[in-house]
């Protein structure tokens, strides 16, 4: 094996398990911080950081048009998207949280087949899409007394909407023409983001209640330096020199880190009938993969 392909599978472990340890990360910064400062303070200083050592290597940054489309980009996947996954952390448990946030292949292609760009649905495509159905509703109905909880339903709802931003900003992504250094395009689309949810947190007078303590900084320190920059570098150097079929399948692993970390670190339920939505979720979304590369081929 040569040194790339030693190095990409380096890379790829390390994006199975650091995005997997982020929903421990940010359950933990938002027991201490407020959410949107919190998620804001770490897309700020990632960005910051990411375009300081690009431009110290002679990139540069992108053209008035192309930073349209990262800013669309970047609100919809890190402002939005992520913004609700740290709300929601305020309310449901990190594992849970990281096993919702999987099915996020059932939106895209759900979305997709609305928008009429994307594969038509098959057979396995459905059956996918029940089995994740399912699982998902197993979650939030596994206890009754959780139906009543309206923390948990309104982290429900924001993981909802975490998912439907997270994919309406994919498919916008896929198919947008944007010639822009990845990792500059990344570091833009964190600035904006942060941004945005920096003042969103001093309008919801966030600031008064911030006070920066130790596993707040650690918390936070983690998200901006692993879950941000040394991840997303990973991640792009995986699928430089990996099959993307591969790569891809970090999506399966980090629930499962996340469900074992929030079991062993911060006391969260792993039950029985965790396993078994998370079974149906995992199978979900394998046949909706499959489902979907047969369709792309016939297409």
């Amino acid at each position: 094996m040569d040194k790339p392909k030693f190095s990409a599978y380096i890379a790829w472990i390390a994006i199975c398990i650091i995005w997997g340890t982020t929903y421990l990360a940010i359950r933990v910064g938002v027991a201490e911080l407020p959410p949107m400062l919190f998620a804001g303070f770490r897309w700020l200083a990632a960005g910051g950081i990411l375009i300081i050592l690009l431009n110290l290597r002679g990139k540069s940054l992108p053209r008035i048009n192309d930073l349209k489309h990262l800013a669309i980009v970047g609100v919809l996947l890190l402002g939005i998207a992520n913004g609700l996954v740290v709300v929601a952390e305020q309310w449901l448990p990190s594992g849970l949280t990281a096993l919702i946030i999987s099915t996020l292949p059932f939106w895209m292609v759900g979305l997709e087949f609305i928008s009429a760009k994307g594969p038509k649905i098959n057979f396995i495509i459905m059956i996918g899409l029940l089995l994740g159905i399912i699982g998902t509703l197993i979650i939030f109905t596994r206890d009754l007394d959780i139906t009543v909880d309206f923390n948990i339903f309104l982290g429900g709802i924001c993981l909802l909407g975490a998912v439907i931003s997270w994919s309406v900003g994919s498919i916008y992504w896929k198919y947008k023409q944007v010639d822009v250094d990845p990792f500059m395009g990344a570091s833009v689309q964190m600035l904006i983001a942060g941004l945005l949810q920096t003042m969103l947190g001093f309008i919801l007078g966030e600031q008064n209640v911030f006070q920066l303590t130790q596993n707040g900084f650690l918390a936070l320190g983690y998200l901006i330096i692993f879950g941000s920059i040394f991840g997303y570098a990973s991640y792009i150097y995986a699928i430089k020199h990996l099959p993307l079929s591969l790569v891809s399948t970090y999506a399966y692993i980090n629930p499962v880190i996340a469900l074992v970390l929030g079991w062993y670190i911060l006391n969260e339920p792993l039950t029985i009938t965790v396993f078994i939505a998370a079974t149906l979720i995992f199978s979900g979304v394998i046949l909706v993969k499959k489902g979907s590369s047969i369709a792309a081929s016939k297409s």
